[in-house]
Parts: C-alpha cells; sequence; structure tokens
C-alpha cells in the first residue's frame, strides 16, 4: 500500500511539473479576472467529519467579510477530504499540489494527515495552514525543513496538555492517573505531553495504554488501566475511540468511578451521540471560547443565518483568522503588473511567519518562525445530562487555566 501513495505522489509531481502554465519559478502569476485558488483539505465524511465541516464553514465566513476577494482578484476555494488519517493526508496533499493554480492550502483538520501531507505540499512551494492540528511535532524545529511551509492558528498540545494535567492534579486533587492513546500523532503526543506534565507537578502516571484507530473493544485495556487505581483516565482521542472507551469504562470492575477526560479531538455533538448516558459527567479540554468579545458573538450570529445552526466543533473561529492571515500575506506581498498579480512564493511563506498582531477572532495572532500563531485560552469543561438532553457540548467551562 506505502508503494502505492508512493507511485501516486510521483505521478502527482510529475504533472504538476508538465502542467505549470501560470507558474514561472517560484512566481504565481494570476492573471486579470482569474482567481486566487486555495485548497482546504479537511476530513468532511465519517464520524470525524463535523471538525472539518465546521472549519470549512469558518473560511466561507471569512471569505464573504472581506467581499469575496483579495486584491481585486476573486477567491476560489477548493476541498479535498483527508479522512482523519495518513494516508487520506497523503492522497489530498497530492492532488493538491498537482495543481499549480494553487497559492495555499488550509488544513489539514488532523494531524495526522498533515505529517505525511505537508512536506508533499511545500515539495511545490505550496505552504498550509491549520485550524486544527494540534501536535507539538508540526511546529518543532526538529522536524526539519519539510515543515517549513506549515502554520496553525490553534494552540499547540504542550498548551493543551499542561492544562489538563494542572486540572487533574491542582483542581481536582488527584495523585494517580492513567492516559489511553490511539497511536495516531495527534493523540499520543497529547497524551505524553499530560503524564508528562503530571509527573512533574508530583503526580503518578499508573499506566499509559494504546489502541489503535477503528478498535472497538476496550475492555480489555480498561481492565488493565483499572489495575492501577487511577482516579484519573485522559483519553485525548477521536470521536469513535473516545467514545468506546467511555461506555466500556463504566462496565469494568474498579473504575464505575473513576473520572473521564476527553480533549477537543472529540467535543462535538457527534461524541455526545456516540457515547450516550455515560459521558454525562466527563470532562474536556477544548477552546475556551467564553473569553472572547462582540466579534465573536457576531461571527456567530452570522454563523447561525447562514447554516441554520450553531458551530458544533471548536476550530471554526481559527478557521475564520487563517482566512485573514492569508490575506494579509498576500497583501505585502502581491505585486500587480496591469491587472495581474504575481505572488513569490518564498517571499509569501516568509509574509505569514512574519505576521504580526493580527487582531482575530480568537485573539492577537503572532507567529513565530515555526509556524504557531495562536493565542491560546484553553478551559475545562464537564458534561451534564441538560448537554445530552439539549446534543450540544458545554459552553460554560468549568475550569480555567488563566
Amino acid at each position: 500500500m506505502k508503494h502505492v501513495f508512493r507511485v501516486l505522489v510521483a505521478v502527482c509531481f510529475l504533472f504538476a511539473l508538465m502542467a505549470g502554465p501560470a507558474v514561472a519559478g517560484n512566481v504565481l502569476t494570476i492573471k486579470k479576472g482569474e482567481p486566487i485558488h486555495l485548497a482546504a483539505w479537511f476530513v468532511t465524511t465519517g464520524p470525524n467529519s463535523s471538525l472539518g465541516i465546521d472549519t470549512f464553514r469558518g473560511l466561507e465566513i471569512a471569505i464573504e467579510d472581506m467581499g469575496g476577494s483579495i486584491k481585486g482578484h476573486p477567491v476560489k476555494l477548493t476541498s479535498q477530504d483527508e479522512g482523519c488519517g495518513p494516508e487520506g493526508g497523503q492522497t489530498a496533499a497530492s492532488k493538491i499540489a498537482s495543481d499549480p493554480t494553487v497559492l495555499m492550502a488550509i488544513g489539514s483538520s488532523c494531524s495526522s494527515a498533515a505529517k505525511p501531507g505537508v512536506p508533499i505540499l511545500w515539495k511545490m512551494k505550496i505552504p498550509s495552514i491549520s485550524a486544527s492540528n494540534t501536535a507539538p511535532f508540526l511546529t518543532d524545529p526538529a522536524s526539519g525543513p519539510d515543515f517549513d511551509g506549515y502554520l496553525r492558528t490553534c494552540h499547540n498540545d504542550k498548551v493543551q496538555g499542561a492544562v489538563a494535567a494542572e486540572f487533574t492534579f491542582k483542581k481536582m486533587g488527584y495523585k494517580k492517573a492513567a492516559a489511553i492513546h490511539d497511536g495516531s500523532v495527534y493523540a499520543q503526543s497529547l497524551a505524553q505531553v499530560f503524564a508528562d506534565t503530571f509527573t512533574k507537578l508530583g503526580g503518578t502516571i499508573t499506566s499509559m495504554e494504546a489502541v489503535s484507530p477503528g478498535d472497538t473493544d476496550m475492555r480489555p485495556v480498561m481492565t488493565k488501566i483499572a489495575s492501577g487505581a487511577p482516579q484519573m483516565i485522559y483519553m485525548p482521542m477521536f470521536i469513535p475511540e473516545t467514545a468506546h472507551c467511555v461506555r466500556q469504562a463504566k462496565e469494568v470492575a474498579g473504575l464505575e468511578k473513576v473520572s473521564l477526560m476527553s480533549a477537543d479531538g472529540s467535543f462535538s455533538p457527534d461524541f455526545l451521540a456516540a457515547a450516550g448516558n455515560a459521558s454525562v459527567g466527563m470532562f474536556h479540554t477544548s477552546p475556551d471560547f467564553s473569553a472572547l468579545d462582540a466579534s465573536y458573538k457576531a461571527f456567530l450570529e452570522k454563523f447561525k443565518k447562514k447554516y441554520g445552526t450553531d458551530p458544533e466543533a471548536p476550530f471554526h473561529a481559527h478557521a475564520y483568522d487563517a482566512m485573514f492571515l492569508i490575506k494579509g500575506a498576500i497583501e505585502k506581498v502581491a505585486v500587480d503588473k496591469g491587472g495581474n498579480l504575481e505572488i513569490d512564493r518564498d517571499a509569501f511563506n516568509k509574509a505569514l511567519h512574519e505576521t504580526k498582531a493580527m487582531k482575530g477572532l480568537t485573539g492577537t495572532i503572532t507567529c513565530d518562525e515555526h509556524g504557531d500563531c495562536a493565542d491560546p485560552k484553553i478551559a475545562v469543561y464537564q458534561l451534564a445530562d441538560t448537554d445530552l438532553k439539549a446534543n450540544q457540548m458545554s459552553k460554560v467551562p468549568f475550569w480555567k487555566a488563566y
């Protein structure tokens, strides 16, 4: 299977090199009347689709708010489904990279898709900005030049994992905790940050366990965890795996009263439908939207009017901010030559990374050289019976770390 994907990537690169009518060197020329092409790569099908759909809607509202154009050129937004996994990320990135008209990619939704996908895009000098990738690996200098074209407007899980650990140790007063992940870049990194921080605070990690994406029987792992008698189980996975763990934990002797906590990857009404009554009382870490100002409230009104529903996942506002960050970088480096727009791809990527003090919905956006741009505000939420009945995640933070 890996060999097949390598062949597909190579073919896509070959077609890109053959096609290239709008590219001379590293300069993309957008002719008069032609659109600025931005390509989203989100998860839009399957059990985690609410994450990608919500994020895409944030982009659409941002484009409307900027009048549908940048520097006199309409914005064209296309989309690929990255499936919230490595193979889907590789496929989606390869399709985008094969199109020489694409200036920038927006995504991925999931860190596990970004890990193989970002290098494919950057080989074609297409930078990528994510509203929801939170794995520390992606902006770690040790990740190397393959990620020089990567940015994110969401938090780094070095922040979220630490918040979860501080809540467990300081607020709840627990001294023993276990963690479980699904082997994905996102979940494994987040669980490790939680474990490291909890240990530094003076707590004991009784067990660090792993399942695989798609697993449904979590009882063996939960039984193993129960032997260490933890007071909290941290399970920062995506919707299906977290839901199975939450439901089945209640069936394992010794875990009937243990506290459960997940993270933003399962912070969606789809999780409530999957976990049911077992989710009542558990905790989630996720962005704190109660800390945002009136501009976010106005955004929510537009969202509800346009789509007939409130946002369901956590990163709609981060996507909105990503679009305006892109707009600012284009306006900084694009050169108008008789109605044609010329954009040097390297200069564009540099301008993205040099974004400073941009007022966004989620706070003040300032990017560092490695692509971390967020103004992170993380809260802990507790699910109540009223949330389950209303089919919505809690909107009122139970605890704040700041």
